[in-house]
């Protein structure tokens, strides 16, 4: 095991000027995944805050159907256990032909998650929460305790070169555990150490991957890898781009993708508002077939809901279109509930804010109405419970139950609000069936 530790010490030394210079400058990842969005409700260092109450006489005339875990996280669930499980009985070539097999295919869930990125999140996961508990139980540990576990994974990795699904397995936890060094530098702790360990371990996943094409693999788990490896490069904004590009033409149907390179072309990241519009309209077009001009709202998704220039600047016409287009190609209620949330929970967020951007922001938020009266027969709560995080991947949370009942108050309080008028007037209120509009 030497080996690897004297690869990543020596990674370490000469990272560490590049890294002082630049790393700083980098902003905390936002909204980029559902992989990252598990990770975040499983973080247990904050406090959730209290549940708001919820009328009780307005609950009891709302006939909401609560769907606690829905399909869509029960099939996640059940496809990241069974990495770990692989992982944790080395099983390693059977999980990498799992891997392979699910790529070529690119089976998902319910809700539209590729199962291969479940795979490998789930094989690496108990190496990047120890890593993760060690940083945030103790900041100033040092680089020689963290790296036992990616020191592990590395040995797989040399029985299995040139198997591009082990060697994404490996990558990605230290794409992980970069970020979570990166995330002790942003509070000051051994800032110039972390700084320089981010750094390392991005060039080491780099350099895993270097060997590998994606276009060629037909593998978009390997594409999403290179755009996550944008922020280890010393001029990203030339690849950004053509790196999205590669990875949502190998997979159009995956709206995830077209959210992270929206966020990723913000100023604040690798783009310029002008770069982020004139892309989202680019593969708007790209995607048609698939999408409508749904692909336009996806690339503009998280970026609008965290900028507020952006916000003013989005084609609100274009945006909206675009929302009734995804909601034509996908009618599932993973869906239903995230287009609802957002419009009524995450944009509120930063109402008042920007007057210009409240204008879009306004316009945006009014299609919550006919979404949940046109489309959803169910509430997921925990979505509408990230939604209220503003779909913040780095949100603590120490009770998945109550969690969940926070976004199970705040989607009864925005349905209440809703059908405001038929409740106050004594008339019940209840959701669209799957084959009706939403009754009152």
């Amino acid at each position: 095991m030497d080996h690897v530790s004297d690869m990543v010490n020596r990674l370490v030394r000469s990272s560490r000027r590049q890294a002082e210079g630049w790393i700083g400058r980098l902003p905390a990842p936002k909204g980029a995944s559902i992989l990252q969005a598990v990770q975040a409700l499983r973080k247990k260092t904050q406090q959730t805050p209290p549940v708001a109450a919820v009328d009780p006489t307005v609950e009891a005339r709302l006939d909401i159907p609560f769907c606690d875990i829905s399909q869509d996280e029960a099939e996640r669930q059940e496809h990241q256990v069974a990495g770990q499980f692989l992982a944790r009985q080395d099983r390693w070539d059977e999980l990498a032909e799992r891997i392979r097999r699910c790529e070529t295919s690119r089976q998902c869930t319910a809700g539209g998650m590729p199962v291969a990125d479940l795979l490998t999140y789930g094989a690496r996961a108990d190496v990047v929460y120890a890593a993760e508990d060690m940083v945030l139980s103790d900041g100033a540990i040092g680089d020689a305790k963290l790296l036992e576990g990616i020191t592990a994974l590395e040995d797989v990795l040399r029985d299995h070169k040139g198997d591009y699904a082990i060697s994404l397995v490996v990558a990605l936890a230290h794409i992980d555990i970069g970020w979570i060094r990166r995330s002790c530098a942003q509070k000051g702790r051994q800032k110039n150490a972390d700084c320089a360990s981010f750094a390392a371990h991005f060039e080491r996943a780099i350099e895993i991957l270097d060997g590998f094409c994606a276009i060629e693999l037909s593998a978009p788990g390997l594409a999403a890898a290179r755009c996550a490896l944008l922020a280890g490069l010393p001029e990203p904004a030339n690849r950004v781009v053509d790196d999205y590009e590669d990875l949502i033409d190998l997979d159009p149907d995956n709206y995830r993708n077209m959210r992270a390179m929206g966020n990723h072309l913000l100023p604040q990241w690798f783009g310029s508002y002008e770069r982020l519009e004139l892309e989202a309209r680019r593969t708007a077009g790209r995607t048609y077939d698939i999408w409508g001009n749904g692909a336009y709202t996806w690339v503009m998704f998280d970026a609008i809901a965290l900028d507020d220039t952006a916000c003013a600047r989005v084609d609100v016409a274009f945006f909206i279109d675009g929302l009734h287009d995804i909601l034509t190609s996908r009618s599932d209620q993973a869906t239903a509930n995230l287009l609802a949330s957002y419009c009524s929970t995450a944009l509120a967020r930063r109402q008042g804010v920007s007057e210009d951007a409240d204008i879009a922001r306004q316009e945006i938020m009014s299609a919550a109405d006919w979404i949940i009266r046109d489309h959803l027969t169910e509430v997921h709560p925990l979505v509408w419970a990230h939604a209220a995080e503003g779909f913040d991947n780095a949100a603590r949370v120490t009770s998945i139950n109550r969690f969940a009942a926070r976004g199970r108050a705040n989607a009864q309080r925005v349905i209440g609000d809703l059908f405001r008028e038929d409740l106050e007037r004594g008339r019940g209120a209840s959701l669209a069936t799957t084959d009706q509009q939403a009754t009152v």
